[in-house]
């Protein structure tokens, strides 16, 4: 049976850079991903923060308070809810993850629902930091390293940069090759480890005639000394 990996690439944006200070999402996106390749299904969604953005969010997202005033509240079903069975129960792929995890589970928090746990997060920054130690492991640099197009990237924005990070996550994994390697994990196998398939105690019986094996040998006469098979 084949297994399938399904993965969350996931971003916010928000109006400042502390969670525990007062600052909220104003975006989240996020990209599906079965056995690392993004199959299509997207969510994303503005979000009012009941707070002004502050101008350095303005500059690098051009998302401004004018934007949000209209957009629906974290805790509206149609946002939270949406949000959570998007997820599901899957990994979360994100760069910097400790930042995105730090906002959404002040904002799972905030409405009485537990976090998501830290075990569920997958740090694509931490990745490739080890794959590329001392090299910049921003995403645009990670972007430009594995040859991904940043033309349509003029500003952050959640749904974008998940979009870019889907690419990235499977680069880093070994690129497109690796999602349709034989070696994925699959249901049965001890420890997530291929084993090689075991030996019969007892061969089985030959389904080859006597006429079959006498006419194979004939064919072979006629192939001449140099045959292949003659050599064995």
């Amino acid at each position: 049976m084949t297994t399938h990996i399904r993965e969350i690439a996931f971003d916010t944006e928000t109006t400042g850079l502390y969670p525990n200070d007062g600052d909220r999402i104003i975006e989240i996106g996020a990209v599906e991903m079965i056995n690392h390749i993004p199959t299509g299904k997207t969510f994303r969604s503005l979000i009012n923060p009941r707070r002004l953005v502050s101008e350095d969010t303005v500059r690098i997202t051009g998302i401004t308070d004018e934007h949000l005033k209209d957009a629906p509240f974290f805790e509206e079903e149609h946002v939270i809810g949406a949000l959570l069975e998007f997820i599901g129960d899957d990994l979360l792929v994100a760069h910097n993850a400790g930042f995105d995890r730090g906002f959404l589970n002040m904002e799972l928090a905030l409405c009485g629902r537990a976090p998501i746990e830290d075990h569920r997060w997958i740090d694509t920054a931490a990745m490739a930091r080890r794959k590329f130690p001392g090299a910049p492991a921003s995403l645009d640099a990670l972007c430009k390293r594995f040859d991904i197009s940043l033309e349509s990237r003029t500003l952050h924005g959640a749904l974008l940069d998940s979009q870019l990070l889907a690419s990235v996550y499977l680069e880093l994994l070994g690129g497109r090759a690796r999602a349709f390697s034989f070696d994925v994990p699959a249901e049965g196998m001890e420890g997530g480890v291929r084993r090689s398939a075991r030996q019969r105690p007892q061969p089985l019986a030959s389904q080859i005639t006597e006429a079959e094996r006498a006419a194979h040998a004939a064919f072979i006469e006629t192939l001449g000394p140099d045959c292949l098979w003659k050599q064995a």
